[in-house]
């Protein structure tokens, strides 16, 4: 049984408390219907402007506040604000003291919709780094053809990466990979644009032979990007530029399929019947392909979980970054990259 407490940046995103409060009460209706074999239960922390969330929580009839508590932010961290400003200029920010609630031990993981670049300055700050890795990177699940999910890294914090550096992604990305997917031994690949060894910049290379000397890492080699969703891999290391469009490239070729699909299914009369018919199948497939149940990066490298919301996300899609915070939190992925690290089989200098 484990009692679990999430921090929540109310005001971070596009929609702040109008997402944020909706979702939070999804997340403990849901849990209260479905009441946990586990015995697990969850608390929540919402920071923000007060007199923003009352009014959200007045309006959703909120009237059980026996798992939520209320403090008080003096500042906002906009979407367009500088890291630098954010760190320096806003320390009672809502995003801030979630992050100092995580350090302190007040709450085990937070959620915040906000400024990435911010969040990213504000959390490595506050929550320092584990010991042998030198910056967090963005690590979210994509969809695999297996029924499966592969988990990407670096998807945008670190735009360009030296061999170590993406060494270090693969450690993170296995241990991460092992803790929530229950995968004793995640199949990992380093993206390149081909499969041979001689193929890529010295540094992919470079670090394909760093990787491979790690012992508690079963390395299969170079990846292309047609092989991302095969579900052949587990966890895929690549730079924070290209992991970054790869993401919004297959956003928007989701988005792309389903309008084709839809259009296809209106086409005449009789193609509008198939669509009827075909409606089940269909929509399981836009909710296998869909984004949004895939929201919520984790900034994978810290010494407590914080878990990145899509800054336009909705309120099921905050729902679902909501639940991977509580999933990490549980399974203690912080304190389990560092044993990995700790482990190593190879000098962690070397990946530093």
């Amino acid at each position: 049984m484990a009692n679990i407490t999430i921090a929540i940046d109310c005001m971070g995103g596009d929609f702040g408390p109008s997402v944020t409060i909706p979702a939070i009460k999804y997340v403990l209706d849901n849990r209260t219907k479905e009441k946990p074999a586990t015995g697990d239960t969850v608390d929540f922390q919402l920071f923000g402007q007060l007199e923003n969330i009352e009014s959200e929580l007045n309006t959703l009839k909120f009237n059980d506040r026996t798992k939520i508590s209320l403090h008080q932010s003096d500042d906002d961290v906009l979407m367009t604000d500088k890291p630098s400003l954010a760190l320096k200029n806003k320390k009672s920010s809502s995003m801030r003291l979630a992050l100092e609630s995580v350090r302190d031990g007040r709450a085990h993981a937070c959620v915040s919709a906000g400024n990435t670049g911010a969040l990213m300055a504000v959390s490595r700050f506050v929550l320092k780094m584990l010991p042998g890795i030198d910056r967090p990177a963005i690590i979210s699940a994509l969809p695999t053809s297996k029924n499966g999910q592969v988990y990407l890294l670096d998807l945008g914090a670190n735009v360009e990466c030296n061999e170590k550096r993406l060494a270090q992604f693969a450690i993170m990305g296995n241990e991460l990979c092992k803790g929530l997917d229950g995968v004793n031994s995640p199949k990992v690949g380093l993206l390149n644009v081909g499969e041979e060894e001689i193929k890529g910049s010295q540094k992919l290379r470079q670090a394909a032979a760093l990787i491979n000397k790690l012992d508690d890492v079963e390395y299969i080699g170079f990846v292309e990007g047609n092989q991302i969703f095969s579900g052949d891999y587990q966890v895929i290391v690549t730079d924070g530029f290209t992991g970054n469009n790869v993401l919004k490239a297959s956003e928007g070729l989701s988005e792309f399929l389903l309008e084709k699909i839809k259009h296809a299914f209106q086409r005449n009369w009789w193609t509008k019947l198939i669509g009827l018919l075909a409606k089940p199948m269909l929509n399981l497939f836009k909710d296998e392909i869909n984004p949004e149940r895939y929201n919520g990066a984790c900034l994978i490298g810290l010494r407590g979980v914080v878990i990145k919301s899509h800054g336009s996300a909705n309120v099921h899609a905050t729902v679902c970054a909501i639940e991977e915070a509580i999933l990490q939190a549980k399974q203690k992925v912080p304190s389990k990259i560092r044993a990995s690290l700790e482990s190593a089989q190879i000098n962690l200098q070397r990946v530093q």
